[in-house]
């Protein structure tokens, strides 16, 4: 398995819904949140230049194609202690990857949520989808890992 980034990302008074627990809306924003650092900043094994995407090229964005979550257990709002988040790559296409997490309220529980979202490289100038180059495929193969262990889906 490759490198696991982790980072904490903050809870918010306003993320509690009116069941006085972390709203599943809000709990994307984390997810996303965390996603957005390891994108921009995670660090690469023997360079100084971190992130996942400081190879590709301005003019490709990256937009999120899929998601899937699986709430495990319930995610209460306590003061001045953030969210654990773990992120890795899972999977690597021709123009998207999948990226997996795991969301934890104490490092001691196991995750709140797993999750998976498959992100697609966008060329804005052609319109269409980015064919990943060699270098960033080995910038994300850096991370590379195991499929996130995702409930199955009724009638599958």
């Amino acid at each position: 398995m490759g490198e696991v980034f982790e980072c904490e990302i903050q809870a918010r008074v306003r993320d509690v819904n009116l069941g006085g627990h972390v709203d599943n809306v809000e709990a994307l924003r984390v997810l996303d949140e965390a996603r957005l650092l390891f994108f921009r900043f995670a660090p690469l094994p023997g360079s100084d230049r971190p992130g996942l995407f400081r190879d590709v090229p301005s003019g490709v964005a990256e937009l999120v194609g899929a998601q899937r979550i699986d709430y495990h257990s319930e995610m209460r709002f306590v003061a001045y202690q953030p969210f654990l988040v773990r992120i890795w790559v899972s999977h690597i296409g021709g123009s998207s990857f999948t990226v997996g997490y795991e969301l934890r309220v104490d490092a001691d529980h196991p995750p709140a949520i797993v999750a998976e979202s498959t992100v697609v490289f966008w060329d804005t100038t052609a319109g269409r989808s980015w064919p990943i180059s060699a270098e960033v495929r080995a910038t994300l193969a850096s991370y590379l890992g195991e499929p996130v262990d995702l409930r199955e889906r009724p009638g599958r």
